[in-house]
Parts: structure tokens; sequence; C-alpha cells
């Protein structure tokens, strides 16, 4: 348990919050939302139905992602957090094209999953 003494909590959190933030605006219609729901085969629904179980996942996931940015980081090591986050992103390309997903859908999902993880390495870059 060592490892996590010497992780910087406050770019982990930062990182996690403003990674969820962009993939609200990501998925807005007003961005990518309405290609990525055509498709993913999903419709959009209004804010009074928010699906809750997906958004704390992802909430969680991002978290994760940021901890291992956060652990890299207190080693030096940049590119095991650039092979991790391009892992979660073919991962998510994966499973994407498994439930046969559009290639606009998949490719929204993956680059989302790469601004997430340039979003956790500026933040430990600034705090």
């Amino acid at each position: 348990m060592n490892e996590f003494a010497n992780v910087n909590w406050l770019p982990v959190g930062v990182g996690t919050v403003v990674s969820f933030l962009v993939g609200w605006a990501w998925y807005s219609e007003k961005l990518f939302g309405k290609k990525w729901a055509e498709g993913s085969g999903v419709t959009l629904g209004s804010a009074s139905k928010m699906p809750v179980f997906a958004m704390v996942s992802q909430l969680v996931a991002l978290l994760l992602l940021a901890l291992v940015i956060g652990l890299t980081a207190a080693v030096n090591a940049l590119i095991t957090a650039i092979v991790a986050i391009l892992a979660v992103a073919i991962f998510t390309v994966s499973m994407d094209s498994f439930i046969k997903k559009s290639t606009a859908a998949v490719t929204i999902d993956f680059f989302y999953v790469i601004v997430s993880g340039v979003v956790m390495i500026i933040c430990q870059g600034i705090f």
C-alpha cells in the first residue's frame, strides 16, 4: 500500500471530475450525442430520466483511471499511463464492436477515453 502514499490526490480528484464533465458535454446533443445515440441504438432521454447506474459506473471508472495516472505520475512513468489509457480505449472499441455499434459511435467512445486520459495527465502536470 506504499504506492498510494505518494499519489497526489488533488489532480486525481480534479481529473475525475473534469473528465466526467467533459463526458457530459461530449455526449450532449450539441457535440456528439445525436450521432453516438444513433450509432449505439439508444434514444437520448430527458434530464429527468438520467441513467444513474451508467453515470455512477462511469464516474468510478474515471476515478480508477485517474488513480492509475496518479500512481504512474508518482513514479515518473508517463509511458505506462499512456499505455493504460490506450488499453482502456481499445478495450472500449472491442466492446463497442461486439455489440455492433456504428463506426461513428465506436470512434466517439474511443476518443472520449483518449481525451479523458489527456485531461488526467494535464491535471497531474498542473497540480
